[in-house]
């Protein structure tokens, strides 16, 4: 939802079409395999059953594993996530703080950005899950306990100058990192960069349909649909339905 609501702002006028594999969550923690079927599968039956003119995987994770399978696959635009490894260390003092799952920290996607990239700082690699079910239940509106989130930022906290949201569910909770880390720590992640991409990948094209439509899917019935079906109206969306994951 945090890449949604940037690309929302640029390009208010498309039609949107949200998937969320919740069946399968959460993804920091699946084999290479079963993301690519998975993805592969879904978004496939996604793009032949709707007019589809550009996909976004919005996960970090599943970005450093499926795209090469799916541009192949499809005849549309693609655009992944990476973490904003490279800005940060251009604006980092001393060291920088990659904060994400501890799927993407550890693979050798992210050691390669970072190789490419540090520009000769350090990056400090955190990993982490609790922080995604956090942000998932500040989605149903739940009460963040901030400590909790100190707990886990721990290790970098008055280490860093830089943090990357290096997940797309930390910017939901951007405030409370925030308040954590302090207000020295500067926080960067990659939805602007994102948006500007299919911005500029969809300026040729408008909108083809009189009404415009934001439709969401799910791979199964949400935790508390009721509160997160909530949320998800404030941010345009009707209702949440159901598709079959296989």
């Amino acid at each position: 939802m945090s890449v949604y609501q940037e690309i929302y702002q640029l390009l208010p006028q498309h039609n949107y079409i949200y998937l969320f594999d919740n069946e399968a969550y959460p993804y920091g923690e699946l084999p290479s395999s079963v993301l690519l079927q998975r993805v592969g599968l879904l978004i496939g039956n996604m793009v032949r059953s709707h007019d589809i003119d550009i996909v976004i995987i919005a996960c970090n994770t599943a970005s450093t594993i499926v795209l090469p399978s799916l541009r192949t696959m499809l005849s549309i635009p693609v655009v992944g996530v990476v973490p904003a490894i490279k800005p940060a260390c251009l604006l980092a003092r001393h060291r920088v703080g990659l904060i994400a799952t501890p799927a993407t920290v550890n693979r050798q996607y992210t050691s390669d950005l970072i190789n490419d990239f540090s520009s000769g700082k350090e990056v400090i690699r955190l990993g982490s899950t609790t922080l995604v079910d956090i942000a998932e239940n500040k989605m149903r509106g739940e009460t963040i306990d901030i400590d909790e989130i100190q707990k886990v930022l721990q290790p970098v906290i008055n280490q860093i100058d830089v943090a990357v949201l290096g997940c797309t569910h930390f910017p939901l909770i951007r405030d409370e990192i925030q308040t954590v880390l302090g207000s020295e720590t500067l926080l960067i992640d990659s939805g602007y960069a994102i948006a500007k991409r299919v911005e500029g990948l969809l300026q040729s094209r408008i909108s083809r349909h009189r009404s415009q439509h934001f439709l969401m899917y799910a791979s199964a019935t949400p935790n508390n649909p009721g509160a997160l079906e909530e949320t998800v109206r404030q941010l345009g969306f009707n209702r949440i339905q159901l598709i079959p994951a296989t």
